[in-house]
């Protein structure tokens, strides 16, 4: 069993406003590695951060957090950059290790198993899955964490959220399945008018031919799910897994006695639930009552 820390996708994940930086937060890590590399380079050529910044289409002020490793440039700018100060790939050549940073380290593996999975089983309590939410719905998810985070982390963590939606598009499809409790939509996060575009956005994903979205109803009176939130995950090699979730502790669980328990708790949960039909009556519902 893998143990790891943290609730990326269920709350807000990890970082606060207090100048301490944890293990993988901006300023540490890759990042520094990548950011020292990037000064050097410039300087070598004799380009100060306005000028590198014309070149590469960002401002002088994004080029200091880039090299200060307080932000996590985008791949785009790291292939332009690795041309532009001649670097021979050495840039590039952190692309991958850059793109895993963009996580809290305990969301990494769970990340690229994500990416990976052939199915995916999603059970959500608290929020609308991070696979299902809009930048607007994410954006104020991050933004009532607890300790805070600072503006520029929130807009990281927006922008990895939304990067890891790359699976609707992926070929070929993966199966994908979402059970959410009817108070994660009934609870308008970020008021009303971030609540209604999430909301048709649900309705979107769950058109989708790989994708099932069901609800489960509030007033039902047998409930498996009580436990809390989870992910199964199930990768082109047969192997399955569970990702779980309780307060701001997350573990991966690959052995089979209690990967098999979580699959027959889904099983279960699915059967409680509204169809995915009545399902997307029910979030249209929602919509009309607002």
């Amino acid at each position: 069993m893998t143990v790891v820390r943290g609730d990326e996708d269920a709350e807000t994940g990890s970082g606060a406003q207090t100048g301490e930086r944890p293990e993988g937060e901006p300023g540490s890590g890759v990042m520094m590695a990548f950011g020292r590399q990037l000064k050097l380079l410039r300087l070598r050529v004799g380009l100060d951060r306005a000028e590198f910044g014309k070149l590469v289409g960002y401002a002088a002020q994004s080029i200091a957090s880039f090299e200060q490793g307080r932000r996590i440039p985008q791949p785009a700018f790291i292939d332009k950059a690795d041309s532009v100060l001649d670097a021979g790939g050495l840039l590039m050549a952190l692309k991958e290790e850059l793109a895993r940073a963009q996580y809290p380290p305990f969301f990494r593996d769970m990340a690229r198993l994500e990416a990976e999975a052939i199915t995916l089983h999603v059970y959500a309590t608290m929020a609308v899955p991070g696979l299902l939410q809009t930048a607007e719905y994410a954006r104020s998810v991050f933004a009532v964490r607890r300790p805070l985070l600072d503006e520029e982390t929130i807009e990281q963590r927006v922008s990895a959220r939304l990067a890891r939606q790359v699976i609707f598009a992926r070929k070929p499809m993966p199966t994908l399945s979402f059970v959410i409790e009817e108070s994660v939509l009934r609870r308008p996060v970020g008021g009303w008018e971030v609540q209604r575009g999430q909301l048709e956005q649900v309705i979107i994903h769950g058109h989708r031919r790989n994708v099932e979205i069901q609800i489960m109803p509030t007033n039902r009176h047998g409930h498996c799910g009580l436990a809390g939130p989870f992910t199964l995950i199930e990768k082109c090699d047969g192997r399955r897994m569970a990702y779980v979730e309780v307060q701001r502790d997350s573990r991966l669980h690959t052995e089979r006695d209690m990967v098999r328990d979580v699959e027959e708790q889904y099983g279960i949960i699915r059967a409680q639930a509204l169809t995915p039909s009545e399902s997307l009556d029910f979030v249209k519902g929602l919509l009309e009552e607002g």
